[in-house]
């Protein structure tokens, strides 16, 4: 609560946010938390629907409209046939950043644990793989140790694409998905090269020196020191965002195009105030069978 008092203070507006912590503790109100199961309901039906294996979810944690952005995190969301005793479910492999921190985490977890981190808007984002994009990478995403692989702990919110020093959520997504599709991609440096030859172009923010200092000043999970020199004093900051994977995506026929899927209407946005996602500490989420499980701790 207090880095997004001083965020409000300095900044006067918030920051686009990619699952940093701000350590909001707040428990969630019944209506919000029967939307969140509403929404977890929904999007497994479309899943199955779908006949996908694996597939690109997203979920809004915050208001991102003044930067023409729709979606906050993303996560590789894929079937798990030997889960439930067999019945199988959906499991989404993701990265939280650890709350006030500079420090991040790979997780995997059920739709309802996904979609229970404080949303602003109840909505879901899927993108399904074209179908030989998800054969190549269905085998690895119940492996800890493949997918783990392109994990950079050191987290940085607005992460530059094209650098190894940090990472942020959605950036280990398409790197590990680089890795998954090109055996010879077999590092960070590489992985990002990959993606440069398949076309990927990152968002570019535009993000005045004054708002640069005070989140860097306020919050541990943000820094610029990795983006270029002449872009960064001219205010522009370039990271991966949903909106430009689903774009890419679709760009490459790695998948159609992406779908909306919304719980019923009625209690509106959670909050319009907040500057990360999601309030939820890792290190508290339940690690219970066929809940979050951490699954890895160390530098990728």
């Amino acid at each position: 609560m207090r880095t997004a008092l001083l965020l409000a203070a300095v900044l006067l507006m918030p920051l686009p946010g990619h699952a940093g912590q701000n350590c909001e503790a707040r428990k969630p109100g019944a209506a919000e938390l029967r939307q969140s199961l509403e929404l977890a309901a929904a999007t497994a039906q479309a899943l199955d629907r779908s006949g996908a294996r694996v597939v690109i979810l997203a979920r809004a944690g915050q208001d991102l409209d003044e930067y023409r952005l729709r979606y906050s995190h993303l996560g590789i969301a894929y079937r798990d046939p030997a889960a439930l005793g067999g019945r199988g479910a959906w499991r989404v492999v993701h990265k939280l950043n650890q709350c006030g921190s500079d420090r991040g985490d790979l997780y995997r977890q059920g739709l309802a644990e996904f979609f229970s981190d404080g949303l602003f808007r109840y909505q879901a984002g899927l993108a399904v793989l074209a179908p030989q994009v998800q054969a190549a990478m269905v085998p690895a995403l119940a492996d800890n140790t493949r997918i783990s692989r392109m994990h950079e702990q050191h987290y940085n919110m607005l992460a530059y694409p094209w650098s190894t020093h940090y990472q942020q959520s959605n950036q280990w997504a398409i790197e590990t998905m680089a890795m998954l599709l090109e055996p010879g991609a077999d590092d960070r440096e590489h992985a990002q090269a990959w993606l440069r030859l398949h076309d990927y172009r990152p968002t570019t923010l535009h993000i005045p020196a004054i708002k640069r200092l005070g989140a860097r000043i306020a919050t541990a999970h943000i820094a610029f020191d990795d983006q270029p020199f002449a872009r960064r004093m001219s205010g522009q900051i370039d990271t991966v965002t949903v909106d430009s994977v689903f774009e890419w995506l679709v760009r490459s026929g790695f998948a159609g195009i992406p779908s909306t899927i919304a719980s019923s209407p009625a209690v509106g946005p959670a909050r319009s105030h907040r500057f990360s996602d999601p309030p939820t500490s890792p290190q508290h989420l339940p690690q219970a069978p066929g809940r979050a499980t951490q699954v890895a701790l160390g530098q990728g």
